[in-house]
């Protein structure tokens, strides 16, 4: 039930029109406003309605708290004033404004009797649809809020409520009246003033509750609408996202399948690239063999072999006096074991050396070393030159004669021995016709007939003695 007032001040009291009406039902009439027995509406559906005091003074307390539930626009100019004061210095204030108002605006008092229907107040509900009004209901209050809501029936209803107003007020005086102890009245006057006002207060109290209850309930709803968008708002952000995660992972696929495909592309060229080379470097062997093999058909055409004369050898010789001034080798002093012979013919590309074993070795060191010696030397020099050479070395001895002593090895060089049956100079001359043509293979072997023979195959003949100057030169 929207009713009560609010204990306590606020704010200066405006110099307003109007008395501070008293508490008590014998308060002194104000000019402005009508007194008991004076007409409380002015309606032209009907008679006037007087309202006694105590029913007048419950209205204006009952309009003076819902007052702040009309908007600005709805209250009227002399009243808007009173807004900021509590309920209940507003209807101490404004009491002559409010019974004016309340008589004269029919807007004003339509738009109480809605604030007040708003409310969840049992009595205002039986009130205002015609219903059962309780017995225990203040008779004063009744009147006052149907003087309000103005329902059906409404005049009756005062009528009644003023009648049990009266009747109360009364009793007392009855009871009383034997005893006529005015001190005794007053005090129960102002005891009842009291009780008027804690009532007031808790009524505020219950208004103030109510209004609260309104606020946190529009705060709720506020709150419900904001977490009704944000749940909007996060369910359209995830359909954002897994869009955009879709769109991601087909990119992915996309730039993936172009990775395949350039990996396939660059295999493609790659493997393109190494049949090319391999293709080139083909050609290229083939036409190093053609070259080589042209060149030596044209050597074996020719019989030209390595001479250590040049053509300015010549020219020296011409202008020597005596013949026996000349050398073998022309004016540049090389012979015929010089070294540099052997040097020349190693310096050919991928050369052979092939060498008569004991041809070299009885010839060089027979009188000094045995065999096994010769042999081990001889390996042993051998390995010197593959290592600074290029040249593949192989020696052959004679495996008919007795064998002392370990195999000699050498890193670079090959060692043979004649199978039985069989003498070095044949495997001599058989490794070097089995060679490819084109390719240098130098034979060391003072013996002319495997000199000749090899020079058949296309080998270099080279003697003994040549090879060990180079041997002891190194």
């Amino acid at each position: 039930m929207l009713s009560g007032q609010e204990s306590g001040d606020e704010g200066p009291e405006p110099t307003a029109s109007g008395d501070g009406g008293s508490g008590d039902g014998a308060s002194e009439e104000d000019p402005a406003e009508p007194g008991a027995g004076t007409p409380g509406d002015a309606d032209a559906d009907g008679p006037a309605v007087f309202l006694t005091e105590p029913v007048r003074r419950r209205a204006v307390e009952i309009a003076a708290v819902a007052m702040p539930g009309l908007g600005p626009g709805r209250v009227p100019a002399r009243l808007r004033r009173f807004l900021k004061f509590s309920p209940v210095k507003r209807a101490k204030l404004a009491k002559s404004e409010l019974v004016v108002a309340l008589a004269a605006d029919a807007t004003f008092r339509e738009g109480l009797a809605e604030v007040l229907t708003s409310t969840d107040s049992p009595l205002i509900g039986a009130i205002a649809t015609g219903g059962e009004v309780s017995p225990m209901a203040d008779p004063a209050e009744v009147a006052a809020l149907a003087y309000l809501l103005r329902p059906e029936g409404w005049r009756e209803l005062i009528a009644t409520a003023t009648q049990a107003v009266r009747e109360t007020a009364e009793a007392p005086v009855a009871e009383a009246a034997p005893e006529g102890d005015p001190k005794r009245l007053a005090a129960l006057e102002k005891e009842n003033g009291k009780l008027r006002g804690a009532l007031a207060e808790q009524r505020s109290a219950a208004a103030d509750l109510q209004e609260e209850l309104r606020r946190v309930r529009r705060e709720l709803k506020d709150a419900e609408d904001r977490a009704v968008k944000a749940a909007g708002d996060l369910a359209a952000e995830r359909g954002r996202l897994k869009h955009l995660d879709t769109e991601r992972r087909s990119e992915r696929r996309r730039l993936e399948s172009e990775v395949e495909s350039l990996r396939s592309q660059f295999e493609r060229v790659r493997k393109a690239d190494r049949e090319r080379e391999r293709l080139t470097s083909a050609r290229l062997w083939l036409l190093m063999e053609t070259l080589s093999g042209t060149a030596t058909g044209l050597r074996r055409e020719l019989g030209l072999e390595p001479v250590g004369d040049r053509p300015a050898d010549y020219i020296a010789d011409e202008l020597c006096a005596e013949p026996e001034e000349r050398t073998a080798e022309g004016s540049r002093g090389l012979e015929q074991t010089d070294p540099q012979r052997l040097d020349h013919l190693l310096s050919l590309p991928n050369p052979h050396l092939i060498v008569d074993g004991y041809n070299v070795t009885i010839s060089a060191w027979g009188e000094t070393l045995t065999l096994e010696q010769q042999r081990n030397r001889l390996v042993q020099g051998l390995g010197a030159v593959a290592a600074q050479t290029n040249a593949e070395i192989t020696v052959v001895f004679d495996g008919a004669d007795a064998i002392f002593g370990a195999k000699p090895s050498a890193r670079g060089v090959r060692v043979l021995f004649s199978a039985k049956g069989q003498i070095a100079d044949d495997v001599v001359v058989e490794l070097a016709r089995v060679e490819p043509e084109g390719r240098p293979v130098i034979v060391v072997s003072s013996d002319q007939e495997v000199a000749m023979r090899v020079r058949r195959e296309g080998a270099y003949p080279v003697p003994s003695p040549l090879l060990v100057r180079w041997l002891q030169r190194s």
